[in-house]
Protein backbone atom coordinates (compact mmCIF):
# COMPACT_ATOMS: atom_id res chain seq x y z
CA UNK A 1 0.00 0.00 0.00
CA UNK A 2 1.75 2.85 -0.78
CA UNK A 3 1.37 6.86 0.99
CA UNK A 4 0.40 7.60 4.51
CA UNK A 5 -1.71 6.79 6.52
CA UNK A 6 -4.28 9.03 8.40
CA UNK A 7 -4.75 8.01 11.80
CA UNK A 8 -8.74 9.09 12.51
CA UNK A 9 -8.05 8.22 16.43
CA UNK A 10 -5.58 8.06 18.94
CA UNK A 11 -4.65 10.29 21.79
CA UNK A 12 -1.68 11.58 22.90
CA UNK A 13 1.78 9.74 23.56
CA UNK A 14 3.37 9.91 27.65
CA UNK A 15 6.70 12.27 27.71
CA UNK A 16 8.74 10.77 29.92
CA UNK A 17 10.95 7.65 30.49
CA UNK A 18 9.27 4.15 31.71
CA UNK A 19 10.02 1.61 34.13
CA UNK A 20 8.79 -1.60 32.74
CA UNK A 21 5.81 -1.31 35.63
CA UNK A 22 4.77 2.06 34.44
CA UNK A 23 5.32 0.35 30.52
CA UNK A 24 3.07 -2.58 30.92
CA UNK A 25 0.42 -0.38 32.39
CA UNK A 26 -0.08 1.36 28.95
CA UNK A 27 -0.83 -1.72 27.43
CA UNK A 28 -4.34 -2.67 26.21
CA UNK A 29 -5.59 -5.62 28.91
CA UNK A 30 -5.50 -6.96 32.32
CA UNK A 31 -2.56 -9.41 33.21
CA UNK A 32 -3.45 -12.36 35.02
CA UNK A 33 -1.59 -12.51 38.74
CA UNK A 34 2.26 -13.87 38.23
CA UNK A 35 1.94 -13.28 34.50
CA UNK A 36 3.10 -9.92 32.08
CA UNK A 37 1.22 -8.05 29.45
CA UNK A 38 4.18 -8.44 27.46
CA UNK A 39 2.88 -12.27 26.69
CA UNK A 40 -0.26 -10.92 24.70
CA UNK A 41 -1.21 -9.88 21.16
CA UNK A 42 0.32 -6.21 22.09
CA UNK A 43 2.97 -6.98 23.47
CA UNK A 44 4.33 -9.25 20.73
CA UNK A 45 3.70 -6.79 18.31
CA UNK A 46 5.21 -4.04 20.58
CA UNK A 47 8.08 -6.19 20.57
CA UNK A 48 7.93 -7.59 16.74
CA UNK A 49 8.21 -3.70 15.14
CA UNK A 50 9.48 -1.14 17.73
CA UNK A 51 13.14 -2.37 18.55
CA UNK A 52 14.13 -2.37 15.04
CA UNK A 53 13.27 1.45 15.47
CA UNK A 54 15.37 1.66 18.13
CA UNK A 55 18.40 0.12 16.82
CA UNK A 56 17.87 -3.51 18.53
CA UNK A 57 16.75 -6.74 16.90
CA UNK A 58 12.97 -7.89 16.68
CA UNK A 59 11.60 -9.82 19.56
CA UNK A 60 14.11 -8.61 21.99
CA UNK A 61 13.57 -9.41 25.75
CA UNK A 62 11.34 -6.42 27.31
CA UNK A 63 13.99 -5.47 29.83
CA UNK A 64 16.79 -5.03 26.73
CA UNK A 65 14.23 -3.09 25.23
CA UNK A 66 13.45 -0.69 27.39
CA UNK A 67 17.03 -0.18 28.87
CA UNK A 68 17.59 1.14 25.36
CA UNK A 69 14.33 3.45 25.19
CA UNK A 70 15.85 5.45 28.39
CA UNK A 71 19.31 5.08 27.07
CA UNK A 72 18.40 7.39 24.21
CA UNK A 73 15.65 9.32 26.14
CA UNK A 74 11.86 9.42 25.88
CA UNK A 75 11.71 12.23 23.38
CA UNK A 76 14.57 10.52 21.00
CA UNK A 77 12.74 7.50 21.22
CA UNK A 78 8.92 8.60 20.93
CA UNK A 79 10.66 10.53 17.44
CA UNK A 80 11.94 7.60 16.29
CA UNK A 81 8.99 5.41 16.86
CA UNK A 82 6.07 8.39 15.85
CA UNK A 83 8.43 8.27 12.53
CA UNK A 84 8.60 4.59 12.16
CA UNK A 85 4.23 4.39 11.84
CA UNK A 86 4.21 5.16 8.28
CA UNK A 87 1.38 7.72 9.89
CA UNK A 88 1.21 11.31 7.93
CA UNK A 89 -1.58 12.65 9.99
CA UNK A 90 -3.01 12.20 13.82
CA UNK A 91 -6.30 13.14 14.65
CA UNK A 92 -5.89 13.67 18.85
CA UNK A 93 -8.80 12.90 21.23
CA UNK A 94 -7.08 15.57 24.10
CA UNK A 95 -9.88 14.18 26.69
CA UNK A 96 -7.90 11.22 27.80
CA UNK A 97 -6.64 11.56 31.50
CA UNK A 98 -2.82 11.75 31.96
CA UNK A 99 0.05 13.88 31.12
CA UNK A 100 -0.08 12.94 27.56
CA UNK A 101 1.16 15.22 24.96
CA UNK A 102 -1.01 17.78 22.65
CA UNK A 103 -1.33 17.26 19.04
CA UNK A 104 1.31 20.16 18.46
CA UNK A 105 4.00 18.01 20.14
CA UNK A 106 2.70 14.96 18.27
CA UNK A 107 2.92 16.52 15.25
CA UNK A 108 6.87 18.25 15.84
CA UNK A 109 8.17 14.40 17.24
CA UNK A 110 6.39 12.10 14.32
CA UNK A 111 7.48 14.56 11.52
CA UNK A 112 3.23 14.73 10.67
CA UNK A 113 0.33 16.66 10.51
CA UNK A 114 -1.63 16.49 13.50
CA UNK A 115 -5.37 17.70 14.64
CA UNK A 116 -7.11 17.54 17.51
CA UNK A 117 -10.58 15.48 18.32
CA UNK A 118 -12.57 17.54 21.15
CA UNK A 119 -14.50 14.71 23.84
CA UNK A 120 -17.03 16.34 24.95
CA UNK A 121 -17.00 14.78 28.13
CA UNK A 122 -14.26 16.75 29.33
CA UNK A 123 -15.73 19.93 27.82
CA UNK A 124 -18.79 19.73 30.00
CA UNK A 125 -16.27 18.75 32.84
CA UNK A 126 -14.04 21.84 32.35
CA UNK A 127 -17.59 24.39 32.12
CA UNK A 128 -18.95 22.61 35.23
CA UNK A 129 -16.24 23.35 37.15
CA UNK A 130 -16.70 26.82 36.48
CA UNK A 131 -20.36 26.94 36.31
CA UNK A 132 -22.45 28.02 39.17
CA UNK A 133 -26.01 27.02 37.80
CA UNK A 134 -27.51 24.80 35.30
CA UNK A 135 -28.88 27.92 33.32
CA UNK A 136 -25.45 29.16 33.30
CA UNK A 137 -23.58 25.88 32.49
CA UNK A 138 -25.68 25.09 29.49
CA UNK A 139 -24.81 28.58 28.44
CA UNK A 140 -21.54 27.94 29.02
CA UNK A 141 -21.25 25.01 27.36
CA UNK A 142 -22.92 26.02 24.11
CA UNK A 143 -20.32 28.59 23.97
CA UNK A 144 -18.20 26.10 24.63
CA UNK A 145 -18.87 24.03 22.11
CA UNK A 146 -18.97 26.34 19.19
CA UNK A 147 -16.34 27.52 20.53
CA UNK A 148 -14.19 24.85 20.07
CA UNK A 149 -15.72 24.43 16.55
CA UNK A 150 -14.40 27.99 15.54
CA UNK A 151 -10.68 27.22 17.37
CA UNK A 152 -9.36 24.60 14.74
CA UNK A 153 -10.69 21.44 16.16
CA UNK A 154 -11.87 19.00 13.50
CA UNK A 155 -14.26 16.63 15.03
CA UNK A 156 -15.66 15.91 18.45
CA UNK A 157 -15.73 12.44 20.73
CA UNK A 158 -18.02 11.27 23.53
CA UNK A 159 -19.72 7.98 24.26
CA UNK A 160 -22.42 6.49 22.81
CA UNK A 161 -25.15 4.38 24.84
CA UNK A 162 -29.02 5.50 23.96
CA UNK A 163 -28.46 9.14 22.29
CA UNK A 164 -32.45 9.01 21.30
CA UNK A 165 -33.91 10.14 18.08
CA UNK A 166 -34.15 13.41 19.31
CA UNK A 167 -32.28 16.07 21.92
CA UNK A 168 -33.97 16.39 25.28
CA UNK A 169 -36.70 18.89 25.78
CA UNK A 170 -35.98 21.97 27.82
CA UNK A 171 -36.76 20.81 30.96
CA UNK A 172 -35.56 17.52 31.16
CA UNK A 173 -32.06 19.02 30.38
CA UNK A 174 -32.34 21.33 32.88
CA UNK A 175 -33.45 18.79 35.69
CA UNK A 176 -30.44 16.86 34.25
CA UNK A 177 -28.32 19.55 34.30
CA UNK A 178 -28.89 20.91 38.04
CA UNK A 179 -29.19 17.36 39.25
CA UNK A 180 -25.50 16.08 38.06
CA UNK A 181 -24.22 19.69 39.32
CA UNK A 182 -25.69 19.38 42.88
CA UNK A 183 -24.37 15.73 43.46
CA UNK A 184 -20.79 15.91 41.33
CA UNK A 185 -17.18 16.48 42.72
CA UNK A 186 -14.48 19.19 41.31
CA UNK A 187 -12.88 17.40 38.12
CA UNK A 188 -16.24 14.36 37.38
CA UNK A 189 -17.20 14.31 33.89
CA UNK A 190 -20.96 13.49 32.86
CA UNK A 191 -22.07 10.26 32.55
CA UNK A 192 -25.82 11.06 32.89
CA UNK A 193 -27.75 9.44 29.57
CA UNK A 194 -29.71 13.16 29.26
CA UNK A 195 -26.48 15.12 29.26
CA UNK A 196 -24.55 12.67 26.94
CA UNK A 197 -27.54 13.03 24.48
CA UNK A 198 -27.32 17.01 24.73
CA UNK A 199 -23.84 16.79 24.02
CA UNK A 200 -24.21 14.73 21.20
CA UNK A 201 -26.69 16.62 19.17
CA UNK A 202 -24.88 19.87 20.15
CA UNK A 203 -21.95 18.94 18.03
CA UNK A 204 -24.18 17.56 15.58
CA UNK A 205 -25.46 21.40 15.21
CA UNK A 206 -21.95 22.40 14.85
CA UNK A 207 -21.27 20.59 11.59
CA UNK A 208 -18.33 18.87 12.45
CA UNK A 209 -17.77 15.01 12.51
CA UNK A 210 -18.52 13.38 15.47
CA UNK A 211 -16.68 9.92 16.67
CA UNK A 212 -18.86 7.39 18.67
CA UNK A 213 -16.99 5.60 21.60
CA UNK A 214 -19.66 2.36 22.27
CA UNK A 215 -18.78 0.75 25.01
CA UNK A 216 -21.33 -2.50 26.07
CA UNK A 217 -24.62 -2.00 23.74
CA UNK A 218 -22.38 -1.72 20.48
CA UNK A 219 -23.62 0.87 17.68
CA UNK A 220 -26.61 -0.44 17.84
CA UNK A 221 -27.42 1.71 20.78
CA UNK A 222 -26.77 4.92 18.85
CA UNK A 223 -29.39 3.73 16.15
CA UNK A 224 -32.00 5.82 16.39
CA UNK A 225 -29.88 8.66 16.99
CA UNK A 226 -27.60 7.79 13.44
CA UNK A 227 -31.04 7.96 11.86
CA UNK A 228 -32.45 10.85 13.14
CA UNK A 229 -29.11 12.99 12.15
CA UNK A 230 -28.84 12.08 8.49
CA UNK A 231 -29.20 14.89 6.31
CA UNK A 232 -28.18 17.72 9.17
CA UNK A 233 -24.96 18.14 7.99
CA UNK A 234 -22.26 16.28 10.07
CA UNK A 235 -20.94 12.70 9.56
CA UNK A 236 -20.84 10.28 12.30
CA UNK A 237 -17.46 7.27 12.75
CA UNK A 238 -18.54 4.78 14.86
CA UNK A 239 -15.05 4.10 16.70
CA UNK A 240 -14.10 0.46 16.78
CA UNK A 241 -15.27 -1.63 19.76
CA UNK A 242 -15.22 -5.30 20.70
CA UNK A 243 -15.94 -8.49 18.83
CA UNK A 244 -17.20 -8.99 15.48
CA UNK A 245 -20.81 -7.93 15.99
CA UNK A 246 -19.57 -4.76 16.64
CA UNK A 247 -17.86 -4.66 13.30
CA UNK A 248 -20.53 -6.00 11.75
CA UNK A 249 -23.54 -3.91 13.36
CA UNK A 250 -21.03 -0.61 12.43
CA UNK A 251 -20.60 -2.14 8.96
CA UNK A 252 -24.25 -2.24 8.18
CA UNK A 253 -25.02 1.00 9.36
CA UNK A 254 -22.27 2.72 7.55
CA UNK A 255 -23.54 0.54 4.54
CA UNK A 256 -27.54 1.91 5.04
CA UNK A 257 -27.06 5.59 5.94
CA UNK A 258 -24.67 8.31 3.98
CA UNK A 259 -23.58 10.06 6.61
CA UNK A 260 -22.12 6.95 8.76
CA UNK A 261 -18.42 5.88 8.98
CA UNK A 262 -16.98 3.07 10.12
CA UNK A 263 -13.23 3.45 12.46
CA UNK A 264 -11.42 -0.06 12.27
CA UNK A 265 -8.61 -0.63 14.16
CA UNK A 266 -7.46 -4.10 13.20
CA UNK A 267 -7.97 -6.10 10.01
CA UNK A 268 -10.47 -4.04 8.14
CA UNK A 269 -11.54 -7.18 6.01
CA UNK A 270 -14.89 -8.16 8.16
CA UNK A 271 -15.88 -4.83 7.69
CA UNK A 272 -14.88 -4.21 3.98
CA UNK A 273 -16.58 -6.88 2.88
CA UNK A 274 -19.72 -5.84 4.26
CA UNK A 275 -19.31 -1.95 4.16
CA UNK A 276 -18.96 0.47 0.78
CA UNK A 277 -15.19 1.09 0.72
CA UNK A 278 -15.74 4.91 0.92
CA UNK A 279 -17.13 4.66 4.37
CA UNK A 280 -13.93 2.55 6.15
CA UNK A 281 -11.36 4.95 8.06
CA UNK A 282 -8.53 3.54 9.78
CA UNK A 283 -8.93 4.61 13.55
CA UNK A 284 -5.83 3.09 15.67
CA UNK A 285 -6.84 3.79 19.13
CA UNK A 286 -3.53 4.26 20.24
CA UNK A 287 -3.32 5.93 23.95
CA UNK A 288 0.00 6.49 25.84
CA UNK A 289 2.29 4.74 24.28
CA UNK A 290 4.16 5.41 20.77
CA UNK A 291 5.05 1.98 20.74
CA UNK A 292 1.06 1.53 20.36
CA UNK A 293 0.84 3.65 17.18
CA UNK A 294 3.45 1.63 15.57
CA UNK A 295 2.03 -1.68 16.42
CA UNK A 296 -1.50 -1.01 15.16
CA UNK A 297 -0.09 1.14 11.99
CA UNK A 298 2.03 -1.94 11.15
CA UNK A 299 -0.64 -4.61 11.80
CA UNK A 300 -3.59 -2.97 10.38
CA UNK A 301 -1.08 -2.21 7.03
CA UNK A 302 -0.67 -5.85 6.42
CA UNK A 303 -3.78 -6.66 7.32
CA UNK A 304 -5.16 -4.12 4.24
CA UNK A 305 -3.01 -5.27 1.46
CA UNK A 306 -3.24 -9.13 2.56
CA UNK A 307 -6.47 -8.49 1.90
CA UNK A 308 -6.53 -6.76 -1.07
CA UNK A 309 -3.59 -8.79 -2.99
CA UNK A 310 -6.35 -11.84 -2.28
CA UNK A 311 -8.74 -10.29 -4.09
CA UNK A 312 -6.47 -9.49 -6.68
CA UNK A 313 -5.08 -12.89 -6.80
CA UNK A 314 -8.58 -14.50 -7.12
CA UNK A 315 -9.39 -12.44 -9.78
CA UNK A 316 -12.34 -10.44 -8.28
CA UNK A 317 -10.27 -7.25 -7.99
CA UNK A 318 -8.05 -5.69 -10.53
CA UNK A 319 -4.28 -4.60 -9.19
CA UNK A 320 -5.55 -0.82 -9.57
CA UNK A 321 -8.59 -1.30 -7.84
CA UNK A 322 -6.86 -3.17 -5.17
CA UNK A 323 -4.20 0.26 -5.17
CA UNK A 324 -7.63 2.74 -4.82
CA UNK A 325 -9.19 0.95 -2.34
CA UNK A 326 -6.15 0.72 0.49
CA UNK A 327 -5.93 4.67 -0.26
CA UNK A 328 -9.34 5.38 0.51
CA UNK A 329 -9.13 3.20 3.48
CA UNK A 330 -5.61 4.24 4.34
CA UNK A 331 -5.72 7.71 4.17
CA UNK A 332 -8.39 9.50 1.61
CA UNK A 333 -11.56 9.02 3.17
CA UNK A 334 -10.54 10.12 6.63
CA UNK A 335 -8.97 13.46 4.79
CA UNK A 336 -12.37 13.94 2.83
CA UNK A 337 -14.69 13.21 6.10
CA UNK A 338 -12.25 15.58 8.40
CA UNK A 339 -11.31 18.04 5.47
CA UNK A 340 -8.01 17.98 6.14
CA UNK A 341 -5.46 18.99 3.30
CA UNK A 342 -4.09 16.40 0.64
CA UNK A 343 -1.09 14.72 1.35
Amino acid sequence: MAGHLVDAYGHGVHPGDLGIGAFEAWLPGTAAPHTTLFDSPAGFAVRRWCPPLLGLEPHCAPARYLARRRELGAYESVRRLLRGTGVGAYLVDTGEPGELVAPGAMAAAGGAAAYEIVRLEQLAQQVADTSGTAGGFLANLAESVHGAALGGAVGFACAAEELGGRPPGPAELRYAAARWLGSRRVGSRPADPVLLRHLAWQAVAEGLPLLLRHRQEGPGAATAFLRATCGEGADVVLLPGPGPAHEAAAARLAGELAHVYVGVGGDPGPVLSRAPFGKVLYAGGAVGLAELYVAAARGFRAALEGFAAARVAAGEWSASDAYRVAALVGAGNARRVFGLPAA
